[in-house]
């Protein structure tokens, strides 16, 4: 082992930053399943070497793709709530499907603007067998997520004030984690 790097470089790397002819600056935006990071790099490029110094990381580690899914799961129970009077959220079967779906629905939402959530048989009551059938567009998946977004802002701006940096300086953005696929 030469030397170990940190995430935020290996990212870097990864995505063929040090390819790039010229010094820049890269901020790395890590929306992971549980948390969320936010590293500022600088790189330099002296005589065909290159150096990688982070010079700010920030995040929340209670910000992650789980909490994107959970506003979905939370949504299409609310709704079959209203439209059956039966609260899934008592029943962990049923909540495990519905977990399962609104990650699938998560992702086609990725690719489409509407997807439909059909789960037959979720649960049961006295009068038979009851389904979900919610109808879900990407617009509002968006709203539903809009202040987990938001969130991410914060340690951003502490990470360009703590590197003495404003958004300007900033020559790419390389986006990591499953969560950042999501448009």
């Amino acid at each position: 082992v030469k030397r170990i790097i940190n995430e935020p470089t290996a990212a870097a790397l990864a995505y063929g930053i040090d390819k790039k002819q010229g010094d820049n600056i890269v901020a790395v935006y890590d929306l992971g399943g549980g948390t969320f990071d936010i590293s500022i790099i600088e790189i330099d490029s002296n005589d065909g070497d290159q150096t990688f110094e982070v010079l700010a990381t920030n995040g929340d580690t209670h910000l992650g793709g789980e909490d994107f899914d959970n506003r979905l799961i939370n949504y299409l129970a609310d709704e079959f709530k209203k439209e059956q009077g039966l609260d899934l959220r008592n029943d962990p079967l049923a909540m495990q499907r519905l977990k399962e779906a609104a990650e699938k629905a998560k992702i086609e939402l990725s690719s489409t603007t509407q997807t439909e959530v059909n789960l037959p048989y979720i649960t049961a009551d006295a009068t038979g067998p009851k389904h979900l059938v919610v109808k879900i567009t990407r617009a509002k998946l968006e709203s539903l997520v809009e202040d987990l977004i938001q969130r991410s802002l914060e340690p951003l701006k502490v990470a360009l004030a703590d590197a003495d940096l404003s958004v300007s300086d900033i020559n790419e953005v390389i986006l990591v984690g499953g969560q950042t696929r999501m448009p």
